[in-house]
């Protein structure tokens, strides 16, 4: 029998009457209740009950694989109304306003093959718990609902322009971390080139070498710790790693661990984390903030899984670290869990010029900025001790000044006589000169910083605005930078 040939259902649906009868009353099972009255509604169709969780088919079918539409009337259906806020107001979106489904009946059309799906929310219970959609799938035979859930199911578990994101308490795709990635490339990571070059070695050298460790008949599974002071690239080379993953044939996937779920717990957390890990192999697996994730409470059920009886064949483990010193020594300096190390320590002068070079190469078609080679190492020379990160807060911060004081004289807001008085006789000028220039102090206070005599006695350097801009910001940095190490030293 076809569903086709059914006669249509009667106006007023029975299962919908039985889910809005049973959802406003106290509840003990949402899922029996709807198997029994679809049961009854279709006693000649094959049921099967599919959570939306372990198979989507509307999101399979919404990619273009199988026909779908609505076949219920708005009385027999529930939606909630939500506002989507926008992801930017930079381009003018106000937001927009979306449907959450609750409850609904489709028709599923695939290979010529017509299914009946009602979707619904089953949670049950009164304190707090996670939502529970189901789909019960109708169809003729439970040969045509195994091979439509098999592809789809395929389908499901596979990644479509996504990353798996492991974040409060289970794994979810995300596009956004994807479009992040593909952005990143090595060339913009400044490094030692020999430990750049080791960095990616690593990498490639296991994901191509299953059968050297089978031959060897050592566990196919490694793990690098990447640990140092924040801001110095740890991020951007694992985001350029996974990149360069993603581009192989066939892709290696990634799996990106941000946080763990209090509401479930750690065990059941660390599990989640490794079973997708083994069933996903060969796979990048990446902890951030390794010492945060893995705690004291973490330790067992995290060194259970990396150590237990389960085999990690194909799994590449990153932890990336600011602070080695608080994971657990079983952890950091046990061999076979994280073989390598690397610390990414603030940046020396060669590397400094390097970064300086990066920012003039962003800037070579702004017509705005003056940025000669000279620059590069003489931005070196005063950043000492800086992160790349200091080094960025320092470029930015410059070139917003510079924008700032362009369009402060395009619109006439210095005054250069107060100015001139006052670079003459320093306060009694600012005291009795104009209104004007009392009014823009600080940018007195900027022309006269700026015109400040360069410590080595460079007089071409300091013709440069992008220069004497450097210099007053590496010089607030350094201050917030020192004061930040002195309540460090205080503590310890």
């Amino acid at each position: 029998m076809t569903l086709g040939s059914r006669p249509a259902p009667p106006a007023h649906n029975h299962t919908s009457r039985a889910y809005f009868e049973h959802a406003t009353a106290p509840r003990i099972n949402t899922d029996a209740v709807l198997v029994t009255s679809l049961r009854a509604e279709y006693p000649n169709l094959h049921l099967t009950v599919v959570p939306h969780a372990s198979i989507d088919l509307f999101g399979y079918a919404r990619s273009g694989n199988a026909g779908l539409a609505a076949i219920d009337s708005e009385k027999d259906r529930l939606t909630w109304r939500r506002f989507i806020p926008p992801a930017t107001r930079l381009e003018g979106d106000t937001g927009d306003l979306g449907t959450e489904l609750k409850f609904g009946k489709f028709l599923l059309d695939w290979h010529n093959t017509e299914y009946i799906v009602h979707i619904a929310d089953c949670r049950d219970g009164s304190s707090a718990y996670p939502s529970l959609v189901n789909q019960y799938v109708l169809s003729p035979s439970v040969a045509t609902t195994n091979a439509l859930l098999l592809e789809a199911g395929k389908w499901t578990s596979t990644l479509h322009a996504e990353i798996w994101v492991f974040d409060g308490g289970y794994w979810q795709k995300s596009r956004e971390l994807y479009e992040s990635i593909v952005k990143a490339s090595w060339d913009d990571v400044i490094l030692d080139p020999a430990m750049k070059k080791s960095l990616q070695a690593d990498v490639d050298t296991f994901f191509a070498s299953r059968e050297q460790y089978s031959k060897l008949k050592v566990p196919w599974k490694r793990g690098i710790i990447y640990y140092g002071p924040p801001g110095n690239g740890k991020t951007i080379s694992v985001k350029a790693t996974m990149n360069l993953l993603y581009k192989r044939s066939p892709p290696i996937p990634t799996l990106y661990v941000r946080s763990l779920s209090s509401f479930a717990g750690p065990e059941y957390s660390i599990k989640q984390i490794f079973g997708l890990a083994r069933r996903t192999a060969p796979c990048y697996l990446v902890f951030e903030d390794l010492d945060s994730l893995v705690t004291p409470f973490v330790r067992s059920y995290f060194l259970n899984e990396v150590d237990g009886i389960r085999k990690n064949e194909g799994i590449l483990m990153l932890g990336s670290t600011n602070h080695l010193d608080l994971l657990d020594p079983g952890i950091a300096k046990r061999p076979s869990r994280f073989d390598r190390k690397y610390l990414f320590n603030n940046p020396n002068a060669d590397e400094r010029e390097q970064y300086a070079k990066f920012w003039q190469h962003k800037l070579a078609d702004n017509k705005d900025v003056d940025f000669p080679d000279r620059l590069c190492p003489a931005i070196a020379g005063i950043t000492k001790d800086f992160s790349f990160a200091y080094i960025q807060e320092a470029m930015v911060a410059s070139l917003l000044a510079l924008a700032r004081e362009r369009d402060e004289k395009n619109d006439e807001w210095y005054c250069l006589r107060c100015m001139e008085n006052f670079a003459a006789s320093k306060r009694a000028a600012h005291e009795t000169g104009c209104a004007k220039g009392r009014e823009t102090s600080w940018d007195v206070s900027m022309w006269i910083i700026a015109t400040q005599r360069v410590e080595d006695g460079d007089k071409e350097l300091e013709k440069l605005a992008l220069w004497r801009q450097i210099r007053k910001q590496v010089r607030i940095l350094r201050e917030e930078l020192d004061a930040g190490n002195g309540e460090a030293a205080e503590i310890s």
